[in-house]
């Protein structure tokens, strides 16, 4: 009997915003073996930042298998080095002392995190990696698009 071969889950992520804050959008692509999903929205007044973690946030809501090996590509150092030199871990520690930003899309990607097990990659935007040039478009798309959602959790802050 043949062993099935089983496929990494690679997540491609960027965010955008025309100004900042400003209209901002994200844009995702999932792929699984031969599978690709393709996810983005536009948002009438947000960061750059914040597009940039909620991208990750709603890919990893996207999933439906949970404790499987995920590698998330961005060009966000902040988002990579948030997570990988456990900046976050240390911001959850301290309430976030200081008014270290983004406190609402930062404890949703923690407690989302608890079901993978992430591999943050970090690539260079608007270069060469033509699925973190898919993200972008897909982001900048939304953002200059009609019909933009509310960032909440942005607004409620200002």
């Amino acid at each position: 009997m043949q062993e099935k071969k089983s496929h990494p889950l690679l997540i491609y992520t960027d965010g955008s915003s025309r100004g900042n804050p400003g209209r901002g959008g994200f844009g995702i692509v999932l792929l699984w073996g031969d599978k690709r999903k393709e996810l983005s929205a536009g948002y009438r007044l947000t960061t750059n930042n914040r597009m940039e973690l909620l991208a990750v946030i709603v890919a990893l809501e996207s999933l439906t298998k949970k404790n499987i090996a995920v590698t998330i590509h961005t060009d966000s150092q902040y988002v990579v080095n948030s997570i990988e030199k456990k900046w976050l871990d240390n911001w959850i520690k301290t309430n976030f002392k200081g008014g270290k930003k983004n406190k609402d899309l930062w404890l949703k990607y923690f407690e989302l995190s608890k079901d993978f097990s992430i591999k943050m990659k970090w690539v260079k935007g608007h270069a060469t990696n033509e699925l973190n040039n898919r993200c972008d478009e897909l982001a900048t798309t939304a953002a200059d698009g009609k019909n933009l959602l509310i960032d909440e959790g942005y607004e409620a802050d200002k």
